[in-house]
């Protein structure tokens, strides 16, 4: 039982992890800030306040990609209840991976959808599926991130 529960939340295990390793890493890293910060030296003072920007933007990026991936799994959960998320069905090489020619055909549908209806956050949902099919991640995450500021405007 213990097993099934592990393979079927891996990957938020994953994301838990490394969260935590994160986390750890910001802390160790403000600390060595405070302790440079208390030096008298005005050197170890300015290096004290650089290292002091690292868990900063360190932590923004974390918040930020945290509630990024919440939001898209709330979406991917409606959107399945609707019956509207595309099923996985494109053949895979014997890695696993997903064949990129069978991902670019099916890629045109989901494009010609979301020009048909720019307002709805579930054709850019399906596009940045689509993108992320086709191996072009940076074109998914705009997509998911248009999904997501429609999703959210009333």
């Amino acid at each position: 039982m213990a097993w099934g529960w592990i393979r079927a939340n891996k990957v938020k295990i994953g994301v838990a992890a490394v969260t935590l390793l994160l986390v750890f890493y910001l802390i160790v890293t403000f600390d060595r800030a405070r302790i440079l910060l208390m030096d008298p030296q005005p050197v170890a003072k300015g290096i004290g306040l650089a290292y002091l920007v690292l868990p900063v933007v360190g932590a923004w990026a974390l918040v930020r990609e945290l509630s990024f991936g919440a939001r898209l799994e709330r979406m991917a959960k409606e959107l399945d209840a609707e019956g509207g998320l595309p099923e996985d069905n494109l053949p895979r090489t014997a890695a696993g991976r997903i064949v990129r020619t069978a991902a670019d055909a099916e890629f045109e549908q989901y494009r010609a959808e979301a020009e048909a209806a720019p307002d709805d956050w579930r054709s850019w949902y399906r596009l940045g599926l689509a993108y992320d099919a086709s191996g072009d991640r940076k074109q998914a995450r705009s997509s998911m991130r248009r999904a997501i500021s429609l999703y959210r405007a009333p």
